[in-house]
């Protein structure tokens, strides 16, 4: 719910007429300064809005529908950016490079090409060309939009640029995978900052090149010197933890202890616990979590520390954060029961696991997707009740079950020696995919295993024929 604001003046104001000439000054005055007192209040600027239309004012206060665009275009109702400016067009035209800089903001949240073409036309026919404020809108509209070439060429062709228009083509390279441009274009710009190191380093995040994405980190840290902000930090700590690379873990833990940013920002602690966790730091993680304020901990601080506790196995440790995190009237979602059901089946606790499940379906009316059906799979399998798993895996709604599943189970045949099963598992498989050599050389040494050797070699052949191909291993070592 918005929090309340004092309505006095807002509502005093909207009590009065268009006030006599002698005073239009004062009341100008007064207008502009609500609107600009009263930006991030959506209630207030609609009653202001509602006061311009009604008296006719914004037709004589040249300052006052900016205030207004700004409000729309950076809200969550952007579309209501183009009502407004429909409207004043109506009555004047003169609009300045703040005007078209929100509007071209709002189109940008829109991700509206159409409305940006017009307003580029627009800017043209009223002289912005030289804005560096207008055409880096104009940039951001085409390449948040994907127009590449269009958003290239305004870069290319503006005589003076600033490090926000930079960013703002680096940004939009990298969101549509264009990364080998974008660190092109990185490297020629004259001084990148924080942002632009920071865009750059999570682009190769996200396209899983984590190596690079360190190096660039390191470059930025220690060799240029630049201190990284909160966004950097969220955005290496991925990096971190695919490479294991606990000491730049704890590198960036000192760091962001010295700078403030670990207090600042939640999310910096609970990525930090997170990636010690999966750097093979168990005690590091929880002792991140213990120094968390009880008051702060949300949901995601409790999830991060069971899942950590789930992965190295810890299964009575991650059960016993559950507890606490319900006593503290926190409420878990999919994501906490997964890591619950995946200590659960690491650990071997089996009814545990059931109940869980259960509680999570009847107690907080929760679907189970196909993860948590292939945990509870999972751990019926290492139990060795593979019967249970088998009548699980039937029950799954068929919107929901995928070949995995059954390769879950396949994998549990095999460890027991289950052939009877194995082989009515196998054909559902078969019935969903036929090309994964995995499946008939796991069927294969089902058989092997319990001395079926012709029935072994008849699997082998079957998938030499079919031209079922298994990925060949690969050791680190």
């Amino acid at each position: 719910m918005e929090k309340r604001w004092p309505l006095l003046s807002v509502m005093n104001l909207m009590r009065m007429k268009q006030p006599p000439h002698l005073h239009l000054h004062l009341y100008r005055r007064k207008l502009v300064s609500l609107l600009r007192q009263h930006q991030s209040r959506r209630s207030a600027m609609q009653q202001l809005h509602s006061h311009l239309i009604t008296t006719g004012a914004y037709m004589d206060v040249t300052s006052s529908w900016n205030p207004l665009l700004r409000h729309y275009s950076l809200g969550i109702f952007s579309q209501e950016a183009f009502f407004l400016f429909t409207h004043l067009r109506l009555y004047q035209n003169s609009f300045d490079s703040f005007s078209f800089s929100y509007l071209l903001k709002a189109c940008a949240n829109l991700q509206n090409l159409q409305a940006g073409l017009l307003l580029h036309a627009l800017t043209l026919k009223l002289g912005f060309e030289l804005h560096v404020y207008v055409h880096t809108g104009l940039l951001n509209v085409y390449a948040v939009c994907g127009a590449l070439p269009e958003a290239k060429q305004i870069f290319d062709e503006m005589s003076v640029r600033n490090s926000v228009t930079w960013n703002v083509l680096i940004s939009g390279l990298v969101k549509w995978g264009k990364l080998d441009l974008a660190r092109s274009l990185f490297d020629e710009m004259p001084m990148p900052t924080v942002v632009s190191w920071t865009t750059i380093i999570d682009g190769y995040t996200r396209m899983n090149q984590p190596k690079q994405a360190l190096a660039l980190f390191r470059s930025m840290f220690m060799d240029e010197g630049i201190k990284p902000n909160e966004i950097t930090l969220l955005a290496i700590f991925p990096t971190i933890s695919n490479l294991g690379a606990l000491e730049i873990c704890q590198l960036v833990h000192t760091y962001g202890e010295k700078s403030g940013l670990n207090a600042l920002d939640i999310r910096i602690r609970n990525s930090l616990l997170d990636t010690y966790a999966k750097c093979g730091c168990i005690e590091s993680a929880s002792r991140v979590f213990g120094e968390i304020a009880a008051k702060i901990r949300n949901l995601v601080s409790w999830t991060s520390i069971i899942s950590g506790f789930a992965m190295h196995g810890m299964a009575k440790e991650a059960l016993a954060n559950f507890e606490r995190m319900q006593k503290e009237l926190v409420k878990p979602n999919r994501i906490t029961f997964l890591s619950v059901l995946n200590a659960c089946s690491h650990g071997g606790l089996v009814e545990e696991g059931l109940e869980f499940f259960r509680k999570m379906v009847n107690e907080y009316q929760m679907s189970p997707d196909i993860k948590h059906y292939g945990c509870l799979i999972d751990m019926l399998g290492r139990a060795g009740r593979v019967d249970e798993a088998e009548k699980m895996a039937l029950g799954i709604p068929n919107e929901v079950v995928n070949v995995v599943i059954w390769r879950t189970l396949l994998g549990a045949c095999s460890f027991h020696g289950n052939v009877e099963m194995g082989a009515r598992v196998i054909r559902k498989i078969l019935e969903m995919e036929r090309k994964y050599g995995g499946d008939y050389v796991l069927l294969s040494n089902i058989f092997a295993g319990v001395g079926r050797y012709s029935d072994a070699e008849w699997v082998r052949r079957l998938m030499d024929e079919r031209n079922a191909s298994k990925v060949a291993g690969l050791s680190f070592v």
